[in-house]
């Protein structure tokens, strides 16, 4: 676990058994293990019946909250968050408690003192949720904040620190169009060439939370070196983390199709491609690479891309009932885009070279949502044209919407 110039050894107990990362919500099986609710209810409900420690069968799948580990966790995660607050900002960076002392840092918050004031100003907001409303409460702090954003004299270290107070704040400030002007896109942009990796990942995340219309997605999209850097944060040598809040932020902003074009032109295929192929792939990338290629195959350029790389058609079939309920869901979106709805036959023969048809049908016996199961009926049919199997049980009349 990485913060600054710090590298943090997060305790064991504190891991979750499947996901090794910090748990943010444990919860204890009937087994007495102990996992993150996010990890261990993905498992249950892909339709597992054991704990995944133990493979005991499981009496009951009631998740029990473990209250002291959570609060051993919390006390953990404060005590390094007040070294790396002394790391920052040594001398200065006394805790502040009082709410005048956070009005008079707001007030006199300018060039001449910002480190120091802003380091003061992001350790009481992450304190507790009634000190960040106090904080988006005092009159001129948003514009006090973005000023930062604006000047071009603002240093990186200065920039980072705004980031992560608004990445923190951002939900409690009304009026964000400010950030989404070009001066303001630059700053967070320099953030994510320049600065660490925390930061990187709080600049990624800050621009996904700003896509939230059309208009501030196409700002976003439109601002010259924005997708070349969110397409270069999915590199395999780049933090986990990084390329999983690249990913999200991609999925954002790809609404309009002269968008997904753009995505497309700046080789996001094969650096998806990369990480479907890679062994140790978390499951929530391994997610969002799919449901991001699920988007771009929408489009006549995705899909042509897409379809003419057997290589990557094989890896989509291998995610089939593989990693998850969601990346089976949207891996038999992408192939039922290509072979039933556009009926690319070159690529049909790739899917079913790939042992397509063998997934298929052990999916339309498994429980799968009724869109699989129908995407699933529709593709078994036109694959019973190229194959020697009868599969005229399978025969469907389609009458859904293509599911995306």
């Amino acid at each position: 676990m990485g913060r600054g110039d710090l590298y943090i050894t997060v305790p064991s107990l504190f891991r979750c058994p499947i996901s090794l990362d910090l748990m943010k919500s444990p919860v204890s099986l009937c087994t007495g293990v102990t996992y993150d609710r996010t990890s261990i209810q993905r498992w249950l409900d892909d339709g597992n019946n054991t704990c995944p420690a133990t493979m005991q069968v499981l009496k009951t799948k009631e998740l029990v909250p473990n209250r002291n580990l959570q609060r051993l966790i919390q006390i953990w995660f404060d005590s390094v968050a007040r070294r790396q607050l002394d790391s920052e900002s040594c001398p200065s960076s006394v805790a502040v408690r009082s709410q005048n002392q956070v009005k008079l840092l707001v007030k006199h918050l300018d060039n001449n003192n910002c480190i120091s004031s802003l380091t003061k100003i992001l350790h009481f907001a992450r304190e507790s949720a009634e000190n960040r409303e106090f904080i988006a409460s005092i009159d001129g702090f948003p514009n006090k904040v973005f000023d930062f954003t604006t000047n071009a004299e603002s240093g990186i270290k200065v920039v980072e620190q705004v980031i992560k107070l608004l990445d923190l704040m951002l939900s409690k400030i009304s009026d964000k169009t400010p950030l989404l002007e070009t001066n303001s896109l630059s700053t967070i942009l320099l953030v994510l060439q320049r600065g660490n990796s925390d930061s990187q990942i709080q600049a990624v995340r800050l621009l996904e939370s700003l896509a939230v219309d059309g208009e501030s997605k196409l700002k976003i999209a439109q601002k010259e070196g924005s997708i070349p850097e969110l397409v270069k944060s999915l590199r395999k040598e780049k933090n986990p983390r990084l390329i999983e809040a690249s990913l999200s932020c991609l999925i954002a902003i790809t609404t309009p199709k002269w968008i997904k074009n753009k995505i497309i032109q700046h080789r996001t295929i094969p650096e998806l491609k990369n990480l479907l192929s890679q062994p140790n792939t978390a499951i929530s990338v391994t997610e969002k690479s799919l449901k991001l290629l699920e988007a771009l195959s929408t489009c006549k350029e995705g899909r042509v891309e897409i379809w003419r790389d057997s290589v990557l058609l094989q890896r989509i079939v291998d995610k089939v009932l593989k990693v998850s309920s969601n990346a089976t869901e949207h891996a038999v979106a992408i192939l039922w885009s290509g072979c039933y709805l556009f009926r690319d036959g070159k690529g049909r023969e790739a899917v079913i070279g790939s042992n397509g048809m063998t997934k298929l049908l052990l999916l339309m016996q498994s429980n799968c949502s009724p869109a699989v199961r129908q995407m699933s009926a529709d593709l078994l049919k036109i694959f019973r044209v190229n194959s020697k199997f009868c599969l005229s049980s399978y025969d469907t009349k389609t009458t859904h919407v293509m599911p995306f």
